[in-house]
């Protein structure tokens, strides 16, 4: 993986990082949500500025995506982008703070060592 693939991929996982901070930010903001109005629902979800801009993170995120897969095998770029994970719980950590218990953490050194292994090249 060269420079600017490494590039793509980064701009990929923070933009997806971004809208899930978004997201997150903007459904503590819409509260509890019931069935009862589905219309008035989505309406809210759609005029709630920090959604709007969680999901427009996440095009962004699928914008560089897609111009990585361009660039780089599927085998490389998919398993690549679950960096999200370990960054969305460290972001729920140090700015949510939400816990992570032991058995996360160790999912999370998978994932970290999975991804060093599958883009590692000789």
């Amino acid at each position: 993986m060269n420079i600017q693939e490494f590039f793509l991929l980064i701009m990929s996982v923070m933009a997806s990082v971004g809208g899930q901070f978004f997201l997150k930010v903007g459904a503590l903001k819409l509260g509890s949500l019931n069935p009862g109005n589905t219309i008035g629902q989505i309406l809210s979800i759609a005029t709630t500025p920090e959604l709007v801009v969680g999901l427009s993170c996440y095009g962004l995120g699928a914008i560089a995506y897609i111009l990585l897969l361009t660039k780089v095998n599927l085998s490389i770029a998919g398993p690549s982008v679950s960096l999200v994970y370990v960054f969305s719980v460290l972001m729920g950590y140090f700015i949510f703070r939400e816990p992570i218990p032991m058995m996360r953490l160790i999912g999370l050194s998978f994932i970290v060592s999975g991804v060093i292994l599958v883009i590692w090249q000789k």
